[in-house]
């Protein structure tokens, strides 16, 4: 019998239940320190923390925006995951079939959703309720920004789980009964890069070890070092996690981390700016000549290489395959629903050298046959699965005429030998939403632009300084 609730509300009741007792643990020394609940209301207007709710509500609002562009785009920008396994190989399947085990499964499989919600939700409850309204508006703008830089690779550099292009690697996050409605609605299965699950706990500990250094302190002395070191132990546990579930690249950490960088440094140096902002104006925030001329270029550098280079670039290479499949393997691919009146223009092809079979079918069908990272291919009916010889390809289409019609694209390579490789193309009415990514990743390249302009002004001002 499944759990009555889903994985998400599921989570934010642990969450909710564990905010205070485990803020009250970790200030167990500084007990003065601490908020009482009963003062919340007046402590968020007293340090105008509305906008710290409103900066949350206002990214939910944005990554749906976000995620309503990823797979509406994907036909005119494709997918990179061949290169990445071209680089990186198997190595990830080495991890999962070395260290597979039921019970570790669950464990990590728990503590990859939870801990990553509990550290967006956490971070600033644990430093409102601590009184240190500077680190509450850091981790507020560490959530915010990361995500925002992260936009342009979500939404023009597509990288699929390892789960579904290496083959052998189960999915053992998504691939359960459990699990699989909650995450084929709220991840495309193709935002590989960057790894933000590696990226936020990061950049947080980077802004700590920043805000310590203006303190003049060490890491050490500073009053919330236990929540650090809960953050910091929770790092390798994800790195691991990541490789053994079935979902993130190693590579995928390597822009996880730049971004971090960046958004630490950007979050540090804007907190105090933002904060200023009734007593100096809104004209603060605009920075210097200097640095607004980097943030300019940077912007207008990244929008033209994403317009010139990678929409309808080198990702939309027809005969490279978005999934591959070993003997017995069944990978999923998601039909969204981006209209209840206009049909979905489904296209597979078999691009690789064995035969394949394919199953578009309703998600309601599919839940109870997922379990232990696999989908079982016996249970559905051979008269609606189609086979795909080398070299063929079939469309079709797909309504979906209420918000609850959700279709999944299942691909299976039945033989007992060889690798299947298979193309998938989704087509959405809405793919002119190509012109509106493009301006919503605008953003994460000023953002990056700020940040080098910054560090070069930095740079020559100490060389200066030394030069006297």
């Amino acid at each position: 019998m499944l759990w009555p609730v889903g994985p998400y509300e599921t989570m934010m009741v642990v969450i909710l239940s564990v905010t205070i007792p485990l803020q009250r643990l970790l200030t167990r020394d500084e007990p003065e320190m601490r908020l009482p609940v009963r003062e919340l209301p007046d402590e968020i207007r007293a340090k105008g923390y509305q906008w710290h709710i409103a900066m949350y509500v206002l990214m939910y609002l944005f990554k749906a925006f976000i995620d309503q562009h990823n797979e509406a785009i994907k036909p005119r920008v494709g997918g990179f995951t061949h290169l990445v396994y071209g680089l990186e190989g198997e190595v990830t399947l080495w991890v999962q079939e070395s260290f597979e085990n039921g019970i570790l499964t669950d464990l990590l499989s728990f503590h990859y959703l939870f801990v990553y919600l509990f550290l967006i939700w956490f971070s600033p409850m644990y430093y409102i309720l601590c009184r240190d309204e500077v680190m509450a508006d850091k981790a507020v703008l560490n959530y915010v920004i990361i995500y925002v830089l992260a936009v342009p690779f979500y939404l023009f550099f597509n990288v699929e789980v390892t789960s579904t292009f290496i083959p052998g690697m189960d999915a053992l996050m998504y691939h359960n009964e459990w699990n699989l409605f909650f995450f084929t609605e709220v991840d495309p299965l193709d935002n590989g890069i960057p790894s933000l699950h590696v990226g936020i706990p990061i950049s947080l500990l980077i802004i700590n070890r920043l805000h310590v250094r203006d303190l003049g302190i060490s890491i050490s002395e500073w009053r919330h070092r236990e929540f650090d070191l809960f953050v910091a132990v929770n790092v390798p546990i994800y790195l691991f996690s990541i490789q053994y579930l079935g979902i993130h690249w190693l590579l995928d950490l390597v822009p996880g981390l730049l971004l971090a960088v960046v958004c630490a440094v950007f979050s540090h140096s804007m907190q105090p700016v933002l904060r200023a902002v009734p007593e100096n104006g809104w004209a603060s925030l605009v920075p210097d000549r200097a640095v607004s001329i980097a943030v300019a270029a940077s912007a207008l550098v990244g929008a033209v290489v994403l317009a010139a280079v990678v929409i309808d670039g080198p990702g939309t290479d027809s005969s490279e395959p978005t999934m591959r499949l070993g003997p017995r393997d069944v990978n999923l691919d998601v039909i969204e629903i981006h209209s209840l009146w206009d049909p979905v223009v489904v296209e597979v092809s078999n691009v690789g050298d064995e035969a394949v079979e394919v199953l578009v079918i309703h998600r309601d069908s599919v839940r109870e046959h997922a379990n232990d990272g696999a989908i079982d291919w016996s249970a559905f009916s051979d008269e609606d699965i189609v086979s795909l010889g080398a070299g063929e390809s079939w469309q079709g289409e797909v309504d979906t005429p209420s918000v609850f019609d959700g279709h999944y694209v299942l691909v299976s390579h039945q033989g007992n030998s060889g690798v299947g490789e298979v193309r998938v193309s989704i087509d959405y009415v809405d793919d002119a939403l190509i012109w509106s990514a493009l301006l919503c990743s605008v953003p994460s390249f000023a953002i990056i632009g700020w940040v080098l302009g910054e560090l070069r002004r930095d740079s020559q001002e100490v060389m200066g300084e030394e030069s006297t």
